[in-house]
């Protein structure tokens, strides 16, 4: 049993993160905090990797390592929330819960180091730059697994949409891969009443845009799983004046690697060739990346395997639908064995979706965050 004061103060950890939010990178604040504590429990602490990350360590007698991951940056959104630990900082808060997760390792690291019920050694990793920014990928590059090698890696989110009580975990994807792009339509600027003495990149923007969703609904099988958004554009300064160039920029996200590749090509080939015959001089340029978050079959089957020894089975759901969205735990997978598992954050009333500025963590999921990390822990390093 996880102790109530336990859970008490992770939830009062929650909150005081949530009320001070550090976007990716900057996590200077939390970062310091999880380090305190970390030392706190008693665990071996690193800092440093990919500039914010922290990791503590936990060993206790022979057997293997294994890393259990957190992220803890905040989104570039201002908060519409009232509640008594709304952020503090203007146009930042914790719109996808990595407060919670946080939180929730943080309580499991004190509970194992105070019980320590298992045989080997654990690794928790608290990762900055989850958002867009590759923090996973520059702690990897930076040696986590060579600094810390593990025999697999494990990382959570909350998912609304999901019952607060219920897991979902793959044997394959999870989440799609990720590429974030800019695509910059260069035309000949003229007055708006003689658009003849130009080249309109607005014109070519509006074409494009519609064309790139032709590549999902006409280029690709149906069971190939693909979405080409675009989301900004920018361009133009006075009203009557048609612009130089056009900013656009947007993401694609794929779950099967083959496909990805395959509409790369395709969204290059449109911004080279479509907008060629308008007199538009189109080029893109790729901003971010994530493979697809794809787990390791063994991995999901352990974490399966725990969620059914806490839960009844009715709430643990095998081989659920992925979702288009993307992780950058994805390049962990990418260099370690692992699966990422979603818990739910629907209570009575529906969560508000993530990355939404009404949205703020589910406290009712932290006893269950704790106690899983805990079960998992002990599956994989039993007492000898």
């Amino acid at each position: 049993m996880i102790p109530v004061s336990l859970i008490q103060q992770a939830v009062e950890w929650r909150r005081a993160f949530h009320a001070l939010p550090e976007l990716g990178y900057q996590e200077q604040h939390t970062s310091q905090r999880v380090a305190e504590l970390l030392r706190e429990f008693g665990l071996q602490v690193h800092t440093g990797l990919a500039g914010t990350g922290v990791v503590g360590t936990l060993e206790n007698g022979p057997g293997p390592a294994i890393g259990f991951r957190a992220d803890m940056d905040a989104l570039p959104i201002t908060e519409l929330g009232d509640v008594p630990w709304r952020s503090s900082r203007p146009g930042v808060m914790h719109a996808c819960g990595h407060d919670g997760h946080t939180a929730m390792l943080l309580a499991a690291a004190k509970h194992l180091s105070a019980t320590r019920r298992f045989s080997g050694t654990l690794h928790f990793i608290f990762q900055p730059a989850e958002e867009n920014l590759g923090g996973a990928r520059k702690m990897v590059a930076d040696g986590l697994f060579t600094l810390f090698p593990v025999e697999a890696i494990y990382g959570l989110h909350n998912w609304p949409g999901l019952p607060v009580g219920h897991v979902a975990v793959n044997s394959g994807p999870m989440m799609a891969s990720l590429d974030a792009f800019e695509i910059t339509l260069r035309g000949k600027s003229c007055h708006a009443a003689m658009p003849e003495n130009g080249a309109d990149p607005i014109v070519a923007a509006a074409q494009l845009i519609l064309a790139l969703q032709t590549i999902p609904a006409r280029r690709l099988s149906p069971l190939s799983s693909a979405v080409v958004s675009i989301t900004q554009i920018n361009g133009g300064e006075a009203i009557n004046v048609i612009p130089e160039s056009v900013v656009l920029r947007g993401t694609l996200r794929c779950l099967q690697s083959d496909v990805r590749s395959r509409v790369r090509s395709m969204i290059d080939e449109f911004v080279s060739t479509f907008t060629a015959p308008l007199g538009i001089d189109g080029s893109i340029e790729y901003l971010a990346d994530y493979p697809v978050t794809c787990n390791h079959a063994a991995a999901a089957q352990q974490v399966r395997d725990c969620a059914l020894a806490l839960l009844p089975p009715g709430q643990v759901h095998w081989e659920t639908n992925p979702s288009m969205a993307s992780e950058d735990f994805a390049c962990m997978l990418e260099a370690c064995p692992g699966a990422y598992f979603w818990i739910g954050a629907d209570g009575e009333k529906p969560s508000a979706p993530l990355h939404n500025a009404g949205y703020d963590f589910n406290d009712e999921i932290v006893p269950q965050g704790i106690a899983f990390w805990t079960a998992l822990a002990e599956k994989l390093l039993p007492l000898t």
